[in-house]
């Protein structure tokens, strides 16, 4: 299996089991969605819903692959994706932490791009 496919299959198990453990402890009212578009190499875990008659709309978590590389885009979970990945095998130097800017990610132990 290649790098890249071996990467998606990955990206896909972890949102689905965090999807799966959050969804247990969600409001009733609340869901989680994953988006995943191997096409473009993007996926999404995205909540939609109401909660206390606020309207609850937002990405959880933004990963796409890009260059070999798998590039974290948005991540709201409590320990972090990379954590995941990184116990899962992947390299660091496969993984970009693109919420920082550019000039800061090379004060991190991952890929600058």
């Amino acid at each position: 299996m290649d790098k890249t496919t071996q990467y998606r299959q990955l990206i896909k198990d972890i949102l689905t089991q965090y999807a799966s453990l959050v969804s247990k402890h969600l409001e009733l009212e609340v869901e989680p969605h994953l988006i995943f578009d191997e096409e473009r190499d993007e996926y999404l875990w995205v909540q939609t819903g109401w909660s206390s008659q606020h309207r609850v709309h937002g990405v959880t978590l933004h990963i796409r692959l890009h260059n070999g590389k798998i590039w974290i885009e948005q991540d709201w979970t409590e320990d972090g994706i990379a954590t995941d990945l990184l116990k899962a095998g992947v390299p660091n130097q496969d993984i970009v932490l693109a919420f920082y800017e550019p000039e800061a990610r090379s004060m991190t132990e991952f890929a600058i791009a």
